[in-house]
């Protein structure tokens, strides 16, 4: 048999050595150092001396990485890439290195190894896309895990930094990768006493307040005779509408404190999106949105957000009265991953498959399929959208589901597999319906708020068993010689749980041992209610309530500051969602409350703020008796129909159960946030945080010495420089000194402002700042106004001014982090000329003679231009001209695309990213419009060097594109800035084209802007389109030379681009 050579990083070794394989691999011959040759005919190595015959069988493996940083490589693929079979060998996918990490690591949980292979997923990609440099390889995480295997005991955060520890020197690389790994919940820098839970208060001592009784005599006005009919349903369809996929960028919320959130992302919709429902199985969630229709699907730890849009079939009202609400029930086995909508005013229900995307109408009734067509059923009055219809999906899971119409007569239990409905007759008008077991459903009559308790046969379609039967229930109060008694004893449910409590929950709740039927009840005035024996018993059943001391409907959710941002003005209506869920093996009630509901004054101290919030949840736990309010964070953004939002929820929130311990919200604004709130959860959750942290996050010990100074502050000054730059402790003498008083300094008090001199800084206690006199802190409050003024006039620039570079400044940030990222791993390109060996033609090469006696042929050497070698630092700058558009259309169209704000932002992303790199680049900015082709913007010999300048290059930008001539000279600018640029003497030259694409308008032919960009091959020039009406960029584009043309229809695209640019010259031969 032949062997297999396996030659491991041949990139390292040089071009010249790497070669030789050529001959072996092509001819099959290869000269050894001692002499013998290797021979691929076996008859030619019998009759050759000193020959040896290579093995038909005989294969060879090369290894090698890419050229460039950080490898170093040599550019193997160029030089022997065509005789070799060649295969790119990407890291692995996730679930595999997951599979290969529980190898190495097989007693590390499975929670770190899925953060670790998440966090350094994204590592790869952002190396991919230019941000950081290094590409974390699949070595290094392997590394962390038998660490972890072998050192249990140490935290997660401190095995991870051995990895980046090199890369925390660069204070840009340091922040994206914490960031990075922060984002998939690996706790770098956080302490273990960083526990922020929201605290808890006494929940209200547990009460009998009544009882439920169902009355089971055979009084025809007690006990009820209710018809059913069954019929099978006519199904429309399927239509198949497209399932769109995009990615979920999931946030984990305990980075740096554990709370009770614990991750959170953004679903994509629009400013007029409403989300008006959300709903759960298993780990699967699903939101739905109206205005237009739309439903969404995810899963708790999934990477991706499926949308299904939905307004073909919910085509929007013309008028704007039609205000649509859809419930979403999801479906058990067999029908996984399938769903049913039910809009409820017009009463339409949709069946929809996420995977294959077919969409199916029920029709419930003939009635339903007549009246849809008929305008007046679309567009209801107000009268009829009281009316609306409801659907009940406690038992979805099953594949059945019950609707009913608000003051209607009638249940229509729709069976999804069998295709049948099942309807059922009532004497009662009903207002509510909730299904409190599978064959229990208790009814609450319309005007009286009687209730009723349904009893129907398991199984529907059997025909002995075609009625069922209507027990009323009495409610009656514990003491009726009470004279709250009725206040206590009628309970209108909002939710009701369709299972009981476990026994051991059932007995902590009440405080007594107790084994029994039971169901959790939540409503207005109580934060929960138990019945006892329901529905399952027929003797009075014992209500016990924990009662509120101010029922909920009287506090009104926009009589608060907190909701006035977002509603304007006074509810209504009464909301359609209940916003309370029952978490039953938690023994939790969750509801979402606005803050007018929430007591703020026992939450926060008095000289606290409440945050800004969309809602608090309520947790009622029933186990510890305690009462908490947890702050959802405000959405940042939410749809302006206030008055439809009102109708939808009290707060701007809906919320479902996740788990057995958690739930999901949503806010109007698209934001997820996971929770968990069961105490078991949250024990076994922060006792694993505290294990990833470890006992100590390796960061420099803090002492800290509680004592008091007994020195008094005086009056806030500058204080003397020290030229010598001497540490100084104390004191109110030395300007940057620390824990001293009056002086600028660090962890001092009475100073007017900070000032680092770079020295380990000593903090004073909070008690001695707080000592401060107010006269004290308002002089220093001056001075240190006083001071940022003189610094903005050392600039000339205002306040205003310093506010308007901010908003461009701050939006790319990011950007310039990323673009210096790979500034610093530019290389050099230019040719030298110099000797060029291993030639078949030219002068003999001394060093080759021996090498010619045995028959080798390249032993000549010539002169030639040869490229440097890969990594080689730059002996000259490279030349770089930007060419902004800043004509008439960059303003007229700004408000359509933002275009123009997009070009200033590049522009102002290259200013600061190059600044300090113009030993590495060379560059001006140019402007071109009607006006011209040379419009001055930034010089190479002055370029701009603090914010004022760089914000009157900007302002320059704005006013031209605003008082131009109509025109065009892209085509003029691109050529005159080539022809300036091959004139020049650099290692690279590069053209950046910004433009809106906006060329056919001024009958500049794709062709011609193509033979301008390559009019020259020692000038690399590239267009960047910011700016598009309608597919005109993406147009353009396909009709350029490939590579010479990029859509970034958002700037943080632009570093990402300038990448390719710069890299797409590094294998060229040009």
């Amino acid at each position: 048999m032949g062997h297999i050579l396996v030659i491991d990083e041949a990139d390292k070794a040089p071009t010249s050595v790497t070669c030789i394989l050529k001959t072996l691999v092509e001819s099959g011959e290869m000269i050894l150092a001692d002499g013998r040759r290797i021979v691929s005919d076996p008859l030619e190595a019998e009759r050759r001396p000193n020959a040896v015959a290579m093995h038909p069988d005989f294969r060879m493996l090369v290894l090698a990485n890419r050229p460039g940083f950080p490898f170093l490589g040599n550019d193997f693929f160029g030089s022997l890439g065509d005789i070799f079979s060649c295969h790119a060998v990407d890291n692995p996918q996730p679930q595999a290195e997951f599979a290969m990490l529980k190898q190495y690591g097989p007693a590390v949980p499975d929670s770190t190894l899925h953060r670790l292979v998440a966090a350094f997923g994204e590592l790869r990609a952002m190396a991919d896309q230019g941000t950081i440099t290094y590409p974390y390889s699949t070595r290094e995480v392997v590394n962390i895990v038998k660490h972890l295997q072998r050192f249990p005991d140490e935290g997660l955060a401190n095995v991870v930094r051995n990895v980046f520890d090199f890369d925390s020197y660069n204070k840009d690389t340091r922040e994206v990768l914490i960031e990075a790994l922060h984002k998939h919940g690996i706790p770098i820098g956080a302490k273990p006493s960083n526990v922020h839970l929201a605290k808890e208060l006494p929940l209200p001592e547990v009460k009998m307040s009544g009882y439920w009784t169902t009355n089971q005599e055979g009084n025809a006005r007690r006990k009820l005779l209710c018809p059913t009919e069954t019929h099978t349903i006519d199904i429309k369809g399927p239509a198949f509408l497209r399932v769109q996929a995009y990615p979920c960028d999931r946030l984990e919320s305990r980075a740096l404190s554990f709370t009770e959130e614990k991750a959170t992302w953004q679903i994509p919709i629009n400013e007029v999106n409403i989300i008006c429902d959300v709903t759960t199985s298993n780990d699967a969630i699903y939101v739905a949105t109206c205005n237009p229709v739309i439903l969404f699907a995810m899963t708790e730890r999934g990477d991706t957000v499926r949308c299904m849009e939905l307004y073909d079939v919910f085509p929007r009202s013309v008028s704007g009265v039609w205000q649509p609400f859809v419930t979403v029930a999801v479906l058990g086995s067999p029908l996984e991953d399938q769903v049913v909508l039910h809009e409820e005013q017009s009463n339409t229900v949709l069946h929809v498959d996420m995977m294959t995307g077919a969409v199916r109408r029920l029709m419930l009734s003939q009635d339903t399929e007549q009246s849809v067509p008929k305008p007046s059923n679309w567009w209801s009055s107000s009268k009829d959208q009281s009316e609306s219809h409801k659907m009940c999906r406690e038992f979805s899971y099953k594949n059945w589901l019950l609707f009913y119409k608000e003051g209607g007569n009638q249940l229509d239990v729709l069976d999804v597999l069998e295709g049948q409905v099942h309807t059922i007759s009532l004497p009662i008008n009903l207002s509510q319906v909730f299904l409190v077991a599978e064959d229990r459903w208790l009814l609450v009559e319309r005007n009286s708020n009687m209730k009723f308790l349904l009893t129907k046969p398991m199984h529907m379609g059997a025909e002995e068993c075609g009625v069922c039967q209507l027990h009323s229930v009495s409610e009656d109060a514990a003491d009726a010689g009470h004279g709250a008694s009725s206040g206590d004893g009628e309970c209108v449910p909002q939710t009701m749980a369709c299972d009981q409590l476990p026994n051991e929950n059932l007995s902590a709740a009440l405080g007594q041992k107790i084994v029994s039927p039971n169901r959790l009840v939540s409503d207005t005035s109580s934060y929960a209610r138990i019945i006892v024996g329901f529905p399952d018993l027929m003797s009075p059943n014992e209500v016990y309530s924990f009662n509120r001391e101010e029922d909920l409907s009287g506090l009104r959710a926009g009589d608060l500051g907190g909701q006035r941002f977002f509603r304007g003005g006074l509810k209504t209506s009464v909301a359609n969602r209940t916003n309370c869920v029952s978490l039953l093996s938690a023994n939790q009630v969750v509801r979402a409350l606005p803050p007018g509901q929430v007591p703020l004054k026992d939450i926060f101290p008095p000289d606290v703020t409440p945050p800004m919030t969309s809602a608090y949840l309520e947790v009622t736990d029933l186990n510890s008796k305690k009462l908490k309010y947890i702050p959802v964070p405000r959405s940042l953004s939410v749809s302006p129909y206030t008055t439809w939002i009102s109708k939808v929820s009290d707060s701007d929130v809906l919320l479902a159960g996740l788990g057995s311990g958690g739930v999901v919200t949503v806010d109007m604004g698209g934001h997820v946030r996971l929770w968990e709130t069961g105490l078991d959860n949250l024990q076994r959750s922060l006792l694993e945080w505290r294990t990833m942290i470890g006992s100590e996050d390796g960061r420099p010990v803090q002492i800290t010495v509680q004592k008091d100074s007994g020195l008094d502050v005086t009056s806030p000054k500058h204080g003397k420089v020290d030229p010598d730059n001497v540490p100084h402790v104390g004191g109110n003498q030395w300007a940057g000194g620390t824990g001293g008083r009056d002086t600028a300094g660090l962890g001092g008090k009475g100073g007017p402002y900070r000032l680092d001199a770079g020295h380990n800084v000593h903090q004073v206690s909070q008690v001695e700042k707080d000592a401060v006199p107010e006269e004290v802190r308002r002089a220093a409050r001056e001075m240190g106004a006083k001071a940022f003024k003189d610094r903005l006039k050392e600039i000339n620039m205002s306040e205003y001014d310093a506010a308007t570079y901010e908003r461009f400044s701050g939006n790319v940030q990011r950007q310039v982090q990323s673009l210096r990222i790979i500034l610093d791993s530019l290389q050099a390109k230019a040719k030298e000329r110099q000797w060029v060996k291993n030639q078949s033609l030219g002068e003999l090469d001394d060093a080759k003679i021996i090498d010619g006696l045995t028959g080798e042929k390249a032993i000549y050497k010539r002169r030639g231009d040869l490229e440097p070698e890969l990594g080689s630092p730059q002996q000259k700058p490279k030349r770089l001209r930007v060419l902004a558009d800043v004509s008439g259309s960059m303003y007229r169209f700004n408000g359509v695309d933002g275009r123009l704000e997009r070009s200033m932002e590049a522009a102002c992303m290259v200013m600061e990213a190059l600044e300090s790199y113009e030993h590495k680049i060379k560059y001006d900015i140019v402007g071109h419009s009607g006006d011209g082709f040379d419009i001055e913007l930034v010089r190479t010999d002055n370029l701009p060097r603090n914010n004022k300048q760089r914000l009157k290059v900007l302002k320059t930008m704005h006013a031209h594109s605003q008082f131009c001539m109509s025109g065009d000279y892209t085509l003029e600018g691109t050529e005159a800035a080539i022809r300036e640029l091959a004139r020049e003497d650099a290692d690279e030259r590069f053209v950046v084209v910004l433009s809106d694409a906006n060329l056919e308008r001024y009958g500049i032919t794709p062709e011609r802007f193509a033979r301008a960009l390559t009019s020259n091959p020692q000038v690399n020039a590239f267009a960047i389109f910011i700016g598009s009406l309608g597919d005109q960029a993406d147009r353009l584009q396909k009709t350029l030379p490939a590579g010479r043309s990029f859509v970034a229809m958002d700037t943080k695209h632009i570093p990402q681009i300038l990448q390719q640019i710069f890299t797409s010259t590094m294998l060229s031969s040009a």
